[in-house]
C-alpha cells in the first residue's frame, strides 16, 4: 500500500516526515511539503500540539487540491483523462467512498463509458446529466465485467428500446462508488438490475393497450406464428414457477422490460460486492462452504419469449423436464446478475438436457425412417432381393460364355 507523501514542516524544520494526519488517505498520491510558520508544537517536537488547527490545515489542503484538479479537468480535458484519471482515478474514487465532506465535488472529477459512447470514450456524470431527457429523473447505471457483456446483458434490452443511455462500471470499487454516492445533482443513482425499470415508451401506450387487452388475449390464444401467453396463462405460469423453485425465488412476476431474453432477477445484491465478500470471507480461511448463502430472488419473466411459452405448454405433458428448464432458466438469470458462486453446479442439468435433445432427435430420425406402416421398407428390401438375383444371373451367364 502506497505511503502518505507529503511531509510537515515547522519554520523549514522537519517535525514529521510522511505524515498521516496532514491529508486524508486518499490523497496519499500527492507528493510534496507543507511548512507552517505558527504551528504548536509538543514538547518533544515530534508532533504537532494543536490538533484542530492541523485538521483545519487538512480542509483546506484537500479543498485546495480538489480545486485544482477540476480546474485540470475543466482547462485540458483529455489530458485530465488520459494522463491523470487513468492512473490515479482510483484514489478519487477512494475518496467518495471515505471522505464524505468531499464527496460532491469528487464525484464531478469521476468518468465513465456509457452504452452511447465508444469503447474507451469516458464522459462525466455531468455530461451525462446534459444528455438526459427532461424526464428522465435517475441515472442508470450497469455493472458487468466488461463493456461487451454489459452491452450483451438482458438488463440492457429496455434501455436500448427506449434509448436511454446507461453508465457502464467494471470493477467492484465503481460499483461502490455508486453505492455511496447514491445521488448526483438531484438524480438518484440507480442501478439497471433494479425492478420497476420499464421502457418509457410501454409507459406511455398502457392506456391504449388497456382497451385492446381482451382482444390481444384473444388473438394470442390463436396466433402460432408468434406466441404469447396471455394474462391468464402468465399468471398461471409465475404461480408454478414460484412453487416450483420456492427455495430459490420468493416472487415471480411478469415485466415489459426483456425482448430478446426469457427472465431475468431483480432488486438482488450486487454481483461485485458479493464476489468481493466472497474473497474476504474465503480469505479470512472460512472456505468456501462457509459462503453466505444466495437469498431468495425476484425474477421476472418475458411473456412474449419462446422458452416461456414453451415451458409453459410443457408443464402439464412433461413436468420433469419443465422443472429442469424452470432450474436452468434460473441458473442462467444468476449467471447474468454474476450472482453465481460455482458454475460447475449447471454441468449435470445441461448434460441432462443435451441428452435429452439427442434422444428426441434421434427418435425423429427412428420415425422418418419406420413411416409408411412399413411398406416402403418392405418394397426396399424386395428391391434389393430382386437386385441380387439379377447380379447373380449376369454372373453365371458370364462365366458360361
Amino acid at each position: 500500500r502506497m505511503e502518505p507523501g507529503v511531509s510537515l514542516y515547522c519554520r523549514k524544520v522537519l517535525i514529521e516526515s510522511k505524515s498521516p494526519d496532514i491529508l486524508p488517505e486518499w490523497c496519499r498520491f500527492v507528493k510534496g511539503v507543507v511548512d507552517s510558520e505558527d504551528l504548536p508544537l509538543s514538547i518533544s517536537r515530534e508532533k504537532p500540539q494543536d490538533t484542530k488547527l492541523v485538521g483545519k490545515m487538512r480542509k483546506a489542503l484537500t479543498r485546495k487540491i480538489i480545486s485544482h484538479l477540476a480546474t485540470m479537468a475543466k482547462k485540458d480535458t483529455e489530458k485530465y483523462k488520459t494522463e491523470f484519471y487513468r492512473e490515479y482515478g482510483f484514489f478519487l474514487k477512494e475518496g467518495v467512498c471515505q471522505d464524505y465532506e468531499s464527496q460532491k465535488p469528487l464525484s464531478k472529477l469521476l468518468y465513465f463509458e456509457t452504452s452511447k459512447g465508444m469503447a474507451g470514450e469516458l464522459v462525466s456524470l455531468d455530461e451525462y446529466v446534459s444528455r438526459c431527457p427532461p424526464e428522465q429523473k435517475d441515472i442508470y447505471y450497469l455493472y458487468a465485467p466488461s463493456r461487451e457483456l454489459a452491452l450483451q446483458s438482458p438488463y440492457m434490452e429496455g434501455f436500448a428500446k427506449s434509448n436511454r443511455e446507461v453508465v457502464f462500471i467494471y470493477t467492484a470499487i465503481d460499483d461502490f462508488v455508486m453505492a455511496n454516492l447514491k445521488t448526483f445533482e438531484g438524480r438518484n443513482l440507480t442501478s439497471a438490475d433494479r425492478s420497476g425499470i420499464d421502457d418509457a415508451s410501454t409507459k406511455d401506450k398502457d392506456k391504449q393497450n388497456d382497451d385492446k387487452t381482451k382482444d390481444d388475449d384473444e388473438s394470442n390464444s390463436t396466433n402460432t406464428t408468434n406466441p404469447k401467453l396471455t394474462t391468464t396463462e402468465a399468471d398461471q405460469f409465475c404461480a408454478w414457477f414460484q412453487t416450483t423453485l420456492s427455495a430459490k425465488v420468493s416472487q415471480c412476476r411478469t415485466t415489459d422490460r426483456l425482448t430478446s431474453s426469457p427472465a431475468v432477477v431483480t432488486d438482488n445484491e450486487s454481483g461485485a460486492m458479493r464476489r468481493m465478500m466472497r474473497m474476504v470471507e474465503t480469505s479470512d480461511g472460512g472456505g468456501e462452504f462457509n459462503v453466505t448463502p444466495l437469498p431468495k430472488q425476484t425474477v421476472e419473466i418475458n411473456p412474449e419469449h419462446e422458452i416461456i411459452v414453451g415451458m409453459h405448454r410443457l408443464k402439464e405433458r412433461d413436468p420433469v423436464l419443465a422443472k429442469v428448464l424452470a432450474e436452468q432458466v434460473l441458473d442462467n438469470c444468476l449467471v447474468a446478475a454474476g450472482l453465481l458462486d460455482d458454475g460447475r453446479s449447471m454441468l449435470p442439468r445441461l448434460n441432462d438436457l443435451m441428452l435429452c435433445i439427442v434422444k428426441s432427435n434421434s427418435d425423429q430420425d427412428g420415425n422418418s425412417e419406420s413411416c409408411g406402416d412399413g411398406s416402403s421398407s418392405a418394397s426396399s428390401s424386395k428391391e434389393k432381393e430382386e437386385k441380387t438375383a439379377d447380379d447373380a444371373t449376369t454372373t453365371d451367364e458370364t462365366k458360361k460364355e
